[in-house]
């Protein structure tokens, strides 16, 4: 967003300042400032003590001053255009749809302008477009779109009619102090008490679940019922519908499981169940980032008006954890990463994560690096948490938010696994490494126990696909997900880790993959020089154990980290095995002979298989063998274990995909064929750049000449590596049974101790 000029919003200010009003229309008493006496409207997310605070400030803060500036001419803008309550009809990205939650996203803003500037004409457009409302809603059937579990009745799906519900409360807290008796009387009976109602006793199936809708379904619910006093819709929010109807095997149509048995439900269930004590929300960053703005809006509503819950330290202050933990799940330019169904390109700049910054600093710890969260994001909330947020800006508090590595457990108590971040900050720029060894997500999580993906400089290198949806564009599935996201994205091979015999994890079954998650066996990130994260899953496929260790090694001297990934497969029978890495750009070379495939076949027929074009396949060579790409004018190999046995294959995603919804992203296979245990070692790095303006290519070869497997004691996998300087390095790795123990073993006339589940040595030669 871009700023106006110090001097411009200080004189912007001082003008707001001055426009304030000394009664309103019922004679309601009001104090010199504009400002309803105590008790009134508004009293929610924004009370009247704090507009008399924000206002007395107004003009001497530029990044609140800027914020105000901005959102004013955007309301002027809507308001210029009068107003537009058509009846619903389209799906997301529609006129209606869109046109809809213009409305609740310029009330809201229009009802803050008010109580800021003191102008009536905002507080009129407010009522005025509510009363549209009122008069249309109680004739509304539900939504005539007939695709969601919960039609909504102004928008194809009750998420979005939460939404509406959630501004537009705060719209109606702002004026509704201001209006006549009989317009408040028709209003909270009209419209928001039914509406209220509708999004929870009328639809148990969204409202009575933990999952991201009914966080934003309780919101609503408690936020109305805030703004008019309403004590039974408020505890309805907190704690759910007693008693319902639900099935206890419900589903909804993606597959999430509504109601369990025994489930607690509403507001304060939804902070106990999803969320770890890390602050990780099961479902993901995109879907977090997305849940955010509910929790701390109705947070905040909560702290104003019930004290007494002290809602920012329940669950251990994990409200405030999860900024920290969302903000830690971004790459290096803010966007967060694409686990489960997560769009590419969503970053911490979206409006929801300004709200969360601000909240979190104001009822945190004044914790100064979200400060620098904020300068980047450009605006602030309109209210005194983001005045605080200003304030300290322009005092020059504002510290680096430095991502650093870290592990964020998951599940309620901590111990369902979790997603570890390795990061490495070098002279040369920075890197990061995401494993994701967690739960399954809800019914937003994919079959990809295991995978990573890997960044440079905050570009991917090894993507994770995220999902396969068009969000808002009408021509795409109107603007929902695709099919292609159940077959395609969520499917095992579509991610960066091991699948056997071309089955997803669990055979792609939603309710058995949730009763699972990884152990986390090992994260080190004390030494900058060696990271490690280590973890295993037991149950994605039977009578068999996964393994993976990956480290992130720096070497001396500050050149680029390079990345070892070790895959230790043990089965009670023999598999085909598939390691997938999808990348990015061009293939530069390769060190075994590939055929090009004469015609485009699916390399499969179902589990996501029959995605994929089949464009070449070679065989591997005894040893070692090399694929390396280029991309973004960088070089990046891939040095792989490999036997004369196994086969690569050289793929592309968009098979059996007429509507063209998936990207055709390139991808590389490594398969071993009927083997009971495997061993996958590889190095990974990033050594080279190409200029097209000079047109040289420096350090266009990989560092690694070589990687070979050490024959090692029963428990122990040994692997060397040779680099093209002569270097020699051993990676060992140890068997879970005995991994804390004290390790001696002698290999190749060189004995090597240590203690713990791995070790790196140099091979003196």
């Amino acid at each position: 967003m871009k700023l106006i000029s110090r001097n411009t919003a200080l004189v912007v200010g001082i003008t707001l300042s001055t426009l304030f009003v000394s009664c309103d229309e019922q004679g309601t008493s009001k104090d010199t400032s504009g400002a309803t006496t105590s008790g009134a409207n508004p009293n929610v997310v924004l009370t009247t003590t704090e507009v008399e605070d924000i206002r007395a400030k107004l003009g001497s803060v530029p990044l609140f001053d800027s914020s105000l500036a901005v959102a004013k001419q955007e309301v002027d803008a809507a308001m210029e255009k009068g107003i537009q309550v058509p009846i619903p009809k389209d799906m997301a990205g529609g006129y209606t749809h869109t046109q809809h939650k213009l409305n609740y996203t310029i009330l809201h803003k229009a009802g803050v302008i008010f109580q800021l500037t003191g102008e009536e004409k905002y507080a009129q457009y407010t009522r005025d477009v509510l009363m549209k409302y009122a008069e249309m809603y109680p004739s509304l059937p539900r939504h005539p779109q007939e695709r969601s579990y919960s039609r909504g009745k102004i928008f194809w799906q009750c998420l979005n009619d939460a939404n509406w519900l959630v501004h537009m409360s705060q719209a109606y807290d702002a004026i509704r102090s201001w209006i006549p008796e009989e317009d408040r009387e028709i209003l909270d009976t009209k419209l928001f008490r039914p509406f209220a109602d509708f999004l929870s006793v009328e639809t148990p199936q969204f409202f009575n679940r933990i999952h991201n809708h009914s966080t934003w379904g309780t919101v609503a619910v408690g936020m109305i019922g805030l703004v008019m006093d309403d004590d039974e819709l408020v505890d309805r929010a907190l704690y759910g519908i007693k008693n319902d109807s639900i099935s206890a095997t419900a589903t909804d149509n993606d597959g999430g499981l509504i109601k369990a048995e025994g489930q607690k439900t509403g507001f304060l269930a939804n902070l106990d169940e999803p969320f770890s004590p890390d602050g990780y929300y099961t479902e993901g960053p995109y879907y977090q980032r997305y849940a955010m703005y509910p929790f701390l809006a109705f947070a905040k509503a909560l702290e104003t008006k019930k004290p007494e819950l002290k809602i920012f330290e329940y669950n251990g202050g994990v409200l405030i954890k999860a900024v920290d933990a969302l903000l830690n799940l971004t790459d290096q330019n803010g966007d967060f990463f694409p686990l489960n169904d997560g769009q590419k390109g969503m970053s911490y700049n979206t409006s929801s994560l300004v709200s969360a910054v601000d909240i979190a600093y104001y009822y945190g710890n004044q914790d100064a690096r979200l400060l620098s969260v904020a300068q980047q994001q450009g605006q602030v909330e309109l209210d005194i948490t983001g005045l605080a947020v200003a304030q300290a800006i322009e005092a020059g508090k504002a510290i680096p938010f430095t991502k650093e590595s870290v592990l964020l457990h998951d599940g309620p108590e901590g111990n369902q696994g979790g997603v570890a971040i390795l990061r490495a900050n070098y002279s040369q720029g920075t890197m990061a490494l995401v494993m994701k060894n967690a739960s399954h997500g809800l019914s937003h999580g994919h079959f990809d126990k295991l995978s990573y993906s890997l960044y440079e400089d905050g570009a991917e290198v090894l993507q994770d696909y995220g999902l396969a949806r068009f969000v808002n564009v009408e021509q795409k599935n109107g603007g929902g997900y695709l099919k292609e996201n159940t077959t395609w994205a969520k499917q095992t091979i579509a991610h960066n880790t091991v699948v056997i015999d071309e089955t997803s994890h669990f055979k792609g079954s939603f309710k058995e993959s949730s009763k699972h998650h990884p152990e986390i066996i090992t994260f080190e990130t004390n030494d900058e020089k060696l990271q490690v994260v280590s973890a295993t899953e037991n149950n994605a496929y039977p009578g068999t154990e996964i393994t993976r260790t990956m480290m992130m090694v720096t070497p001396e001297g500050g050149n680029k980290p390079y990345i070892i990934d070790i895959n230790q497969i043990n089965s009670n029978q023999a598999h085909q095995i598939d390691l997938p890495i999808y990348y990015h750009g061009q293939v530069i070379s390769t060190s075994f002979d590939l055929q090009q495939e004469a015609s485009l076949r699916a390399l499969g027929t179902a589990n996501g298989y029959q995605h994929i074009w089949k464009e070449a396949m070679g065989n591997a060579k005894a040893g070692s063998s090399q694929f390396t790409w280029l991309n973004n004018n960088r070089f990046y190999s891939v040095t792989t274990l490999s036997d004369s046995k196994d086969t690569f294959i050289l793929g592309r995603v968009g098979a059996n995909d007429s509507s063209f919804n998936l990207r055709r992203d390139p991808m590389f296979i490594h398969r071993k064929t009927d083997v009971k245990n495997a061993v996958y070692a590889q190095v990974i790095e990033s050594h080279g750049t190409y200029n097209a303006v000079t047109e040289k290519a420096q350090d266009a070869y990989a560092s690694v000449a070589s990687i070979t497997q050490e024959k090692a004691p029963e428990g122990y996998v040994a692997i060397k590596i040779t680099m093209l300087s002569g270097e020699e390095q051993l990676v060992v790795v140890v068997d879970n049974a005995f991994a804390k123990a004290q390790h001696s073993i002698t290999l190749s006339n060189q004995t090597y101790t240590w203690k713990g589940n791995y070790t790196l040595k140099q091979i003196k030669n």
